[in-house]
């Protein structure tokens, strides 16, 4: 542990520099603006002499702060010592940006990153330094959430830039090793983890996965510097490869590292290339002995692309022409590789040695997906692989045979015109995770009505049939592959997925 890093710790936990406490003293709009590198508002809110307003001032400001001040907020001469402030005439202004983050159980962290970087990537930090480390962004955040949380003995955090991923997997895996091509991130990592109360990592330098040459691991994530750009550019959002070739390599070269039922989870850009279908690009990159869901997110023409991340570099505050030729090198990149779009979104791969072995096809799910969603989705991604497991181990009859359950999150709604006898259809809605919603026929509705895993799908379809007059053995013909939808999408749960539930057989007796 970087030495007094806990005495520093308790120090910003007395004065409340907590998320909490951040919320409470500036209150909701000024803490929003903060998120949005807006100063004023935060400033104004700070003007008296509190250690928080001290720690807030210093920190999150830039603000030079009187040394009397700062000594009464935090161990000072300690600080000063470690380098996490410096002295200027006769104040003492922060090295780095220590901001505080909210762990997912309440718990009270702190991400290091430099200065003006807190909140960086697509929001634009308009600095140009090869060796610039963010803070917690969109992008992380989007990533921390949808990483699948279940208790694993060896997990990797590659690109780990200030180390946010690697502290959420430092929560629930035995062993954390965090990787960067760049020796200051793996610096402000340390201090991210150390200040957070965390136990330290394994932290190794070096490009992909070079540096962990033969290691496999239960857990993968990344958010790596997929820009697809010109040149090498920056470290932090450039991959240096042509192309979207960085993301295809980390993907690609993730199943090996892989142990079995061993996750691998990223965010991505990928090319929309003229003449070719873009998840049949992406269907390539899924490694062999895996299965994969790659969730497609975003897309931008490559004109929104290039003004993006040349506003995210600050081109656009700099000379004119100079940005004209920026922009013109990107758009000579894009149109020399036929790209008209560039897609954004996350890609999961889950190693499978039955899948390896040959015994099952591989599940690979690639879908476009730009609605709303309700953060965190690791549950969702995880139940994802499981249904696709129950799907590919159940044929018709073991579906009709088995039971099942209403997602507790589904709502039933009617449309139609006013006074109409009869809905003019049904649309089944999911107000969580993934927000999904489906239509379905009167059937589809009333089987998913009464499915609450007391009698088997058989058993409903044949009263289902009796009550609408339909042939029973019709219905039983028709019915399994819209069952499978609703298995698939997360709106039916089969009883052998139910917590605690016991595995069902396949057997027919009971349908």
């Amino acid at each position: 542990m970087p030495a007094h890093a806990a005495r520093l710790r308790e120090a910003l936990l007395a004065a409340d520099f907590t998320a909490d406490g951040l919320l409470d003293l500036l209150g909701a709009p000024a803490y929003a603006a903060l998120a949005r590198s807006e100063t004023v508002p935060a400033l104004r809110a700070t003007r008296g002499d509190s250690p928080l307003e001290t720690l807030v001032r210093l920190f999150l400001l830039q603000e030079p702060v009187p040394a009397d001040r700062a000594a009464a907020a935090l161990p000072l001469e300690e600080a000063l010592a470690d380098g996490w402030l410096v002295r200027e005439d006769g104040t003492v202004l922060a090295t780095v940006d220590v901001r505080p983050y909210g762990g997912p159980d309440g718990e009270d962290w702190f991400i290091v990153s430099d200065l003006g970087c807190a909140v960086g990537g697509a929001g634009g930090i308009g600095k140009k330094d090869e060796g610039v480390v963010l803070g917690v962004g969109g992008a992380s955040t989007t990533l921390a959430g949808i990483t699948v949380r279940t208790p694993v003995s060896a997990a990797l955090d590659l690109g780990t830039g200030s180390g946010i991923q690697a502290l959420h997997a430092a929560q629930h895996a035995t062993l954390v090793t965090a990787t960067d091509l760049n020796p200051r991130a793996l610096d402000f990592t340390r201090l991210t983890l150390a200040l957070s109360g965390a136990r330290e990592a394994e932290l190794l330098t070096g490009s992909l996965f070079e540096p962990v040459d033969g290691d496999t691991y239960d857990l993968i994530v990344s958010n790596p510097p997929f820009v697809i750009s010109p040149g090498a550019g920056l470290t932090y959002r450039d991959g240096g490869m042509s192309g979207d070739d960085l993301c295809r390599t980390l993907v690609q070269q993730a199943g090996e590292r892989l142990n079995d039922g061993g996750y691998a989870q990223f965010l991505a850009n990928w090319q929309h290339v003229e003449g070719e279908e873009w998840q049949e690009r992406l269907r390539s990159w899924v490694p062999r002995g895996c299965d994969a869901w790659i969730v497609q997110r975003e897309v931008q023409d490559i004109t929104q692309y290039t003004e993006l991340w040349l506003r995210d570099s600050g081109d656009h505050r700099g000379d004119p022409e100079a940005y004209r030729a920026a922009y013109d090198r990107w758009l000579d990149e894009f149109e020399a590789s036929k790209t008209r779009a560039v897609g954004f979104g996350w890609i999961t791969i889950r190693r499978n040695e039955a899948v390896a072995s040959g015994a099952v096809e591989p599940s690979i799910v690639i879908e476009e997906w730009p609605h709303p969603v309700e953060q965190p989705l690791g549950p969702t991604v995880r139940a994802h692989f499981e249904r696709q497991d129950y799907l590919r181990d159940h044929d018709d009859a073991a579906l009709l045979a088995d039971r099942f359950t209403l997602a507790p999150e589904v709502v039933q709604e009617q449309v139609g015109l006013p006074g109409a006898e009869d809905p003019e259809h049904v649309v089944l809605r999911q107000n969580r995770g993934m927000r999904r919603a489906t239509k379905v026929d009167h059937v589809g509705a009333g089987f998913a009505g009464v499915c609450d895993g007391t009698l088997s799908a058989g058993r409903i379809l044949d009263a289902i049939g009796q009550l609408m007059g339909e042939d029973p053995v019709m219905l039983r013909d028709r019915t399994p592959q819209a069952i499978r939808l609703l298995v698939e999408e997360g709106f039916l749960i089969p009883g052998p997925l139910l917590p605690g539930a016991e595995p069902s057989g396949t057997g027919g007796s009971g349908a």
